[in-house]
């Protein structure tokens, strides 16, 4: 090897040693690792279970509410009913939903009337009827 040689001369001449190759593979491994986690979005399989957990809570809230506002306007006296609904206090708009029984979905076991009865469906449904305008006849109740 000459004295002043290039970069290329000593890149050609270069050769690692095992070690060397060996904590190389182990920092490509543990960046690949670190890249993938927090930028690229990966989660683990704990973390994916939760996330399809509350995904699956949102939709059955959300399926509820909807179900809450199409059996409110479906209803014979839905007018008086969302007169007297935008009367009471938003606090117990939730209350007045869960007391008329609007929130129950029929056909749903025990198990999940907790899930759909909580507050969340009967504040997703009071705040989607404060802004809804009921059919001219109850036959066109749809929103």
């Amino acid at each position: 090897m000459r004295m002043h040689a290039g970069y290329r001369e000593r890149w050609t001449d270069y050769r690692p040693t095992k070690s060397m190759w060996l904590w190389s593979c182990v920092g490509c491994v543990v960046a690949t690792l670190a890249v993938g986690f927090f930028w690229g979005g990966w989660v683990t399989a704990g973390e994916s279970a939760s996330m399809a957990a509350r995904a699956a809570d949102r939709a059955r809230t959300d399926l509820a509410a909807s179900v809450c506002v199409s059996r409110f306007v479906a209803a014979p006296d839905a007018a008086t009913q969302l007169a007297t609904l935008r009367k009471t206090d938003p606090w117990a708009r939730d209350d007045v939903l869960r007391k008329g029984g609007w929130t129950h979905v029929p056909g749903f076991k025990n198990r999940d009337e907790d899930t759909l009865a909580d507050s969340n469906v009967a504040n997703i449904c009071a705040q989607r009827l404060m802004t809804a305008t009921l059919p001219a006849s109850t036959s066109d109740a749809r929103l």
